[in-house]
């Protein structure tokens, strides 16, 4: 991390602060890296790349503080090339946010990520920000989200009320990218509910506060569905009516979400639970995740901490519908030994209990000295049923290895 301390006097302040000295701290940190991914298989459309691919990124942070820490400003841009998929090589802001402090408030304007929810497998009540798939399949690498957020600060608990004028259409792997179904999507083509397409603004609103060994959660949300429908349609009307002619088109909807996720931390236990209401004008249905996770401090003696994480996911929708976690069973494992290099390690197993399909991911991580971090992650599918979401992945099963350089 590279800091720098300025002390301006009478730059371009206001007269009354021309014999004032004002200060001002920047801090600039970040990562760039190199990743590589192996597929175990070849692809299942002959569009898509061979069994290897490299891609690069980079993800600067600049921070701002004045007014002794009361005014900050958080720049996080982010870069990505991709060695086969355009629509992988892409960029984003995933912070520009202005926060102003105040005794019992906080106000923060520009582009920011929000992260709800408490539960390990799945982020079922995250609903501010916008997936970025092309990053990868989990659903944890997030898009910017233009907004402002005022923070109320009371006894009682925090309340969040955000206005989100302007919506961020989820991003897609390409023709030639991996981990994609056969078809296509064609995000040029994306269609909305609401007459002001991307222009809607979009309201929600989140109560938290922590009572005893509860964290509790309470939010409302009413705006553009962040998950998209899919259209079936074609490429090319003039040309032969074939399988290969055929892409999906994204439908964003208008939907209003209302959810609850609680986590009790009893001793070395933690229960946690997360549930929704969504309605929209195509299905309204309800869905919950939840399960514990147990850790055991110090194992034979060491230093090693291991977890060990059981969840349930349940969707009203049923196994008719698109869903990946309607009826679905988690299994998992965190190991931290606890050494000079942060090396942890988690790895866990889906089940479909409708489809017979599961999903195996692990997840290394260790330190390299003081500067480098090197990742190890799998991820495994299998499924042959037509119905289930994860018969499209079947043939991407894969290693990655990314090494990451901080400063």
């Amino acid at each position: 991390m590279k800091k720098i301390v300025l002390l301006i006097t009478s730059l371009i302040l206001p007269q009354a602060l021309t014999n004032t000295a004002y200060s001002a701290e920047f801090e600039l940190s970040g990562k760039v890296a190199i990743e590589s991914r192996y597929f175990f298989q070849q692809a299942q459309s002959s569009e898509q790349s061979g069994q290897s691919n490299v891609s690069v990124f980079a993800e600067p942070e600049l921070y701002w503080s004045w007014n002794d820490d009361s005014d900050t400003v958080l720049f996080k841009p982010y870069l990505r090339a991709d060695q086969n998929d355009a629509q992988r090589s892409h960029g984003d802001i995933r912070e520009l946010i202005w926060t102003h402090v105040g005794d019992d408030w906080e106000l923060r304007t520009g582009i920011n990520k929000v992260y709800w929810g408490v539960t390990e497998f799945q982020h079922l009540v995250d609903v501010i920000n916008q997936i970025d798939s092309v990053e990868d399949i989990d659903g944890e690498d997030k898009l910017g989200q233009q907004m402002i957020n005022l923070s109320l600060v009371r006894d009682w608990g925090i309340v969040d009320i955000l206005v989100m004028p302007g919506f961020r259409e989820r991003t897609f792997a390409g023709k030639h990218g991996r981990l994609r179904s056969n078809l296509v999507v064609n995000t040029n083509k994306a269609e909305y509910e609401a007459s002001a397409g991307q222009q809607h603004v979009d309201y929600a609103l989140r109560w938290a506060n922590s009572i005893g060994d509860f964290d509790i959660g309470t939010s409302w949300f009413h705006g553009t569905n962040r998950d998209p429908l899919f259209k079936l349609g074609v490429k090319n009307i003039n040309a032969p009516p074939q399988y290969t002619n055929l892409e999906l088109t994204p439908y964003y909807e208008l939907m209003d979400q209302v959810s609850l996720d609680v986590q009790a931390t009893l001793g070395d236990w933690l229960w946690k639970v997360e549930a929704l209401y969504r309605n929209t004008n195509t299905l309204n249905y309800w869905a919950s995740q939840a399960g514990f996770e147990y850790t055991r401090v110090g194992v034979f003696n060491s230093v090693v901490d291991v977890g060990y994480l059981i969840e349930y996911g349940w969707d009203s929708r049923g196994q008719n519908f698109t869903v990946i976690n309607q009826n679905d069973l988690f299994f998992g494992s965190r190991i931290a030994l606890n050494d000079m290099q942060s090396t942890e390690i988690l790895a866990g197993v889906g089940v479909d209990l409708d489809h017979n399909a599961q999903s195996f991911i692990i997840e290394t991580s260790r330190r390299l000295g003081d500067s480098y971090k090197l990742s190890l992650d799998m991820r495994l599918f299998s499924s042959n049923n037509i119905n289930d979401v994860l018969t499209q992945l079947r043939q991407d099963d894969h290693l990655q290895i990314t090494l990451e350089k901080y400063f």
